[in-house]
């Protein structure tokens, strides 16, 4: 069974929103900017093009080469913070949280999403210079989501206590972590290299932010990955006006909740507050909100005026942290960026938000689902081969792919259809007899029809339950192999860690990544080691 894909929309593991948006529904339309398609990015240049402030570009490559200045910088990722100064230089941006040893898989696809689409767009527009950005969550306070990662169905976590923006967090106590992972990887080349790395980045590095930096470094330098790390103050000065507006006006709680309204027919993915910041320092990450004409820190004694808290943001707007709903803008207000790369679930609040962009008059990103990925063994596609299942089989719910399964090795039909059919129609004639006598033969006819009809069904299930135990080895065969791949039910890129593939592949599992991946094509690839 070789390298092969299926459609988002037929893996089953998107949401109505996404499913929507991927077939540019015109209900959502109005919620997005421009479609992620190559021709459609030419229009995206020059609106962000006319509407950057170009100024600003330096002060963004100062605190990029001071954030890099104690990592190795390739020749290329040095090439694209330095090319960051011109006015033809645009980014394409995905995001992610600090997870501990990068998290789940879908990390490396997020990536590489952002650093094949800035090689396809060079190609497409040669005049202009595109450079792959990963924007570190580090003003994040939800420290349970990223203290953990599993490896080979077992999990690591990091045991502290935590407030606070993350990225500023010691690294104090992975020491620990350390060992006992170190104890699982195994021998060889490829795990002396995973212990190093993981050795390297939390033992040598002070907090969480620098370490992922040069976690992230080391993965994708040499692929020209800029990563940034937004708290900063020179790089929240530029947003100021934004975070002032949202102070005074509450801009974004009005739009946001608007849209919310348009988008009834779907799950919400977040709610705005009346104030979307927080304001932080050293161990306080709290939300800002109003109560009787000042502005408070919750569950603090801190409170300010609206002079006072105003001269504050001028003074420090490093003390000033947007949340969720406010972090897309002050991302496209300081990045020189054309599109946003990321799952369902964030896309799906980013379409929550265009309104909130053209009342502040900020060009709005276009959207791109990230690269999603299935990766097997050769021995798992052969054993797929034998049992006679496809990929798209093994995207199926379990009892559905038993039931799919089933069907096909039973020696006779177990589908009863023909027969409810056959008499159904018998039952239609006999309703047209008991419609000449009486309403109660016509009730005694229904009545026989809904038995009979279900007694089918009975037989069905009962048919079903024997063959299953007929062929219980091969059903347990195919659904371990489902199991293996889809770990705890679920998809196997939320699971599982890199280090579990590099072991096995080492650097040609990022390689074929990268060969493999095409960010345009929404496709969910399934990939052969």
């Amino acid at each position: 069974m070789p390298t092969d894909c299926i459609s988002y929309q037929s893996s089953g593991y998107f949401t109505p929103i996404m499913n929507d948006y991927l077939e540019q529904k015109s209900s959502l339309q109005p919620l997005y900017n421009r479609f992620p398609s190559l021709g459609n990015f030419g229009a995206q240049i020059t609106e962000k093009q006319n509407n950057f402030n170009n100024d600003f570009r330096k002060t963004l490559v100062e605190v990029l080469h001071r954030q890099y200045q104690s990592l190795q910088v390739s020749g290329l990722t040095n090439a694209n913070i330095e090319a960051l100064k011109n006015p033809n230089t645009f980014t394409v941006t995905t995001g992610h949280q600090l997870n501990l040893f990068t998290g789940p898989l879908y990390f490396l696809y997020k990536i590489i999403s952002a650093v094949n689409l800035a090689k396809e767009l060079k190609a497409k527009y040669p005049y202009c210079d595109f450079v792959p950005v990963y924007w570190m969550a580090t003003e994040d306070h939800d420290f349970e989501e990223i203290n953990y990662f599993n490896f080979k169905g077992k999990k690591f976590r990091w045991n502290r206590e935590s407030t606070g923006p993350v990225g500023r967090l010691s690294t104090k106590g992975l020491e620990e972590v350390f060992e006992v992972f170190a104890h699982e990887t195994g021998s060889g080349n490829n795990a002396a290299f995973i212990r190093n790395l993981f050795e390297k980045t939390y033992l040598t590095h002070e907090n969480l932010a620098d370490a992922t930096r040069y976690l992230a470094n080391e993965l994708f330098g040499k692929q020209g990955l800029v990563i940034i790390d937004a708290d900063e103050a020179e790089l929240k000065r530029e947003f100021i006006p934004y975070i002032k507006q949202e102070l005074l006006q509450q801009t974004a709680f009005k739009n946001v909740t608007e849209t919310i309204e348009q988008l009834k027919d779907y799950d919400v993915q977040v709610n705005p507050r009346e104030i979307n910041l927080f304001y932080i320092g050293e161990n306080l990450r709290e939300r800002i909100v109003q109560m009787d004409g000042k502005y408070q820190v919750n569950n603090t004694s801190i409170q300010f005026s609206e002079s006072e808290i105003l001269a504050e943001l001028e003074s420090h707007p490093e003390n000033f942290s947007p949340n969720v709903i406010l972090r897309p803008l002050y991302q496209e207000v300081i990045l020189p960026n054309l599109c946003y790369i990321g799952g369902g679930g964030e896309l799906a609040y980013w379409l929550e938000l265009k309104s909130l962009f053209d009342a502040v008059k900020v060009p709005f990103p276009m959207l791109l689902l990230r690269n999603s990925v299935l990766l097997a063994t050769q021995k798992q596609a052969q054993k797929a081969d034998k049992l006679g299942v496809s990929w798209q089989d093994l995207f199926a719910k379990q009892a559905d792919l038993k039931n799919l399964k089933i069907k096909s090795l039973s020696e006779f039909p177990i589908d009863l259809t023909p027969q409810k059919e056959t008499l159904q129609k018998q039952f239609a004639d006999l309703h047209v007899i008991a419609e000449q006598t009486d309403k109660s033969f016509s009730g005694a006819v229904k009545a026989q029809e809904t038995k009979q009809i279900k007694g089918l069904e009975n037989l069905e299930k009962r048919l079903l339950k024997a063959q299953k135990r007929k062929h219980a080895d091969e059903l347990e065969r195919i659904t371990d192999l489902q199991n293996e791949l889809f770990p705890n039910k679920s998809l196997q890129e939320r699971q599982a860690n890199f280090a579990e593939f590099y072991i096995e592949s080492g650097q040609s599992l990022i390689d074929k990544l990268s060969a493999e991946l095409h960010p345009l094509a929404n496709d969910f690839n399934i990939l052969v080691l």
